[in-house]
């Protein structure tokens, strides 16, 4: 619990330390002293957590930057000392704050949306018409139903949707149609999953078939059952095989099946407050069997005990997969 009136802002000093580290720790293998040392700097304060937090986003999140986010300039970034490494930290207050920022954190769209789920969690609703939708972590969907359309609009996250039939005559039959900036997914009768990725949307189909159409080409597809298929800026892209094991979200679980670890760690992250990420050094190892998405910290413990990995980080809310 957050003690009332002690700060966990970090300052300019704390700020500059978090940079000096970023500089040694980065700078090739350190000797395990060095990084005994980093832990003990960095269980000091809450400030000080934060403070690393931010030097580590600044640098390591700048690859998820969208286009048009000061995109390729603030990918290339890396800090080579400890100016450069404070520069970065104030880089993203200086580049493009309010794209960034708007980005980065939970959008306004998402706080008004009409259903929501927060970081781990998951809504199963029934809507007006019949249809059932489940909404998986990190969810905001908004829903509107007229004379003439069904539509909901996917602002973030994943839903599952079972679609119900149209109360009302055939002959006014309205078009049930979920909604993202890189098209619409119209239904054809059918079960399916919508998911919103940075760039992309993608659908994947278990029953009845789905039209797919490109808001950027017009382009329309439609995808029959056990197949998924995707919108991303440039259109429609290649339809692939659906796993129907990617459907056991809903009921709590991850299904790996010879999955790289960092896929895998990725996908964890989704559910789990903070930055949970996979060092590159065994990002390639494979991995299969079943993790729960609700308590991810049995999926972490599960994975150390399977493969030659520990889990490090300062806190809960910066955690690392890394080499043994």
């Amino acid at each position: 619990m957050n003690r009332v009136g002690v700060s966990q802002e970090p300052g300019a000093a704390l700020l500059g330390e978090a940079a000096d580290w970023m500089v040694r720790l980065g700078g090739g293998p350190a000797d395990p002293r060095e990084h005994e040392a980093f832990a003990r700097w960095g269980r000091q304060s809450a400030a000080h957590a934060e403070a690393w937090r931010r030097a580590t986003s600044v640098q390591s999140l700048f690859a998820q930057v969208p286009e048009g986010v000061g995109g390729d300039a603030l990918r290339r970034v890396r800090p080579r000392g400890r100016r450069q490494a404070l520069q970065l930290l104030a880089t993203v207050a200086l580049a493009a704050p309010p794209a960034w920022w708007l980005w980065r954190e939970q959008p306004w769209q998402d706080w008004v949306a009409d259903l929501r789920t927060a970081t781990g969690e998951q809504r199963r609703l029934t809507l007006a018409d019949g249809t059932t939708v489940v909404l998986n972590t990190a969810t905001a969907l908004d829903v509107r139903f007229d004379a003439e359309w069904r539509r909901l609009w996917l602002h973030a996250g994943e839903i599952l949707l079972t679609t119900g039939h149209d109360a009302l005559p055939a002959s006014l039959a309205r078009p049930f149609v979920v909604q993202a900036p890189q098209g619409t997914a119209r239904a054809l009768g059918t079960r399916f999953t919508v998911r919103r990725e940075a760039d992309s949307l993608r659908v994947a189909v278990y029953e009845g078939a789905v039209e797919l159409r490109s808001a950027a080409t017009g382009q329309t597809r439609i995808v029959p059952a056990g197949m998924q298929g995707a919108i991303g800026p440039a259109g429609l892209g290649a339809e692939a095989p659906a796993d129907p094991a990617a459907l056991m979200w809903e009921h709590g679980m991850v299904v790996a099946k010879d999955m790289r670890l960092d896929a895998l760690v990725a996908e964890l992250s989704r559910y789990r407050g903070g930055v949970l990420r996979c060092d590159p050094a065994v990002g390639a190892l494979r991995v299969s069997g079943a993790f729960p998405l609700r308590d991810t910290d049995a999926s972490l413990a599960l994975l150390a005990k399977t493969l030659p990995v520990r889990i490090g980080g300062i806190t809960r809310y910066w955690t690392v997969v890394e080499a043994r």
